[in-house]
């Protein structure tokens, strides 16, 4: 069972890798965490050990813990994946609002406040803006697995998040890609809320899809090499 300080080590460094300020390919020694964040190597070792389940760190041999490389192999394999939990989870939670419809209200309170951003986006901060957008997203991924009734699907797209956190910058680096993204979320919402399961399902789809696909041009684009873009790694910035 995680203790406080394992879980506060465990918030720290996921904030760090999902920010990108701890780089993928970072080496994460114990005795230098332990020390920078003023704790003793368990809890650090606990941490670590949570976040190489989560996919956020893996360990090379003689078990050295590193952050997880970005990889375009492993972007596509994630996104595969979720392209097959997700759907089917907002499925689930678009027939049960049928009949339970308290199941609805993050949903209406989401759509609501993206209806708001949506208008505010011509004129808002744009760092005002990317907050609250990341914010609704957020909320809404957490509102699937909040009300989908099957756990170990809820648990797997949650255990997933982190490593999709991750490569948020990448997907909404260009502005009217973020506009697009926002859109998409009301689509979902009003087919949530209007008791369309095909149609959540149909459209979560769709946004996993567009959302992959600029992941990987903006990877390419970064890592500069078209020759073997399966193994291609994310530099450290």
């Amino acid at each position: 069972m995680a203790t406080g300080k394992t879980e506060a080590i465990y918030a720290q460094l996921k904030g760090e890798i999902q920010a990108l300020e701890l780089a993928p390919g970072s080496r994460l020694s114990e005795v230098l965490v332990a020390k920078r964040l003023g704790a003793s190597r368990t809890p650090v070792r606990e941490a670590i050990r949570r976040l190489a389940r989560e996919g956020l760190v893996s360990f090379i041999p003689g078990e050295v813990a590193e952050v997880a490389p970005i990889s375009l192999r492993g972007v596509r394999a994630l996104f595969e994946f979720r392209m097959i939990l997700e759907p089917a989870a907002i499925r689930m939670v678009a027939l049960d609002g049928l009949t339970r419809p308290e199941l609805l209200v993050p949903f209406r309170e989401i759509a609501q406040e993206l209806a708001t951003v949506a208008e505010d986006f011509a004129i808002a901060d744009r760092e005002e803006l990317v907050a609250r957008f990341y914010d609704l997203t957020e909320r809404f991924d957490r509102a699937i697995i909040a009300t989908c009734h099957n756990e170990p699907l809820a648990t797997t797209i949650a255990d997933r998040r982190g490593q999709t956190a991750r490569l948020r910058g990448i997907a909404h680096a260009d502005p009217a890609r973020m506009e697009r993204s926002l859109a998409e979320h009301q689509r979902m919402c009003e087919a949530v809320l209007g008791g369309d399961p095909e149609s959540a399902a149909r459209e979560l789809s769709q946004h996993l899809a567009v959302t992959l696909r600029t992941i990987i041009e903006g990877l390419a684009s970064e890592i500069g090499r078209a020759g073997d873009l399966d193994f291609a790694i994310l530099p450290s910035a």
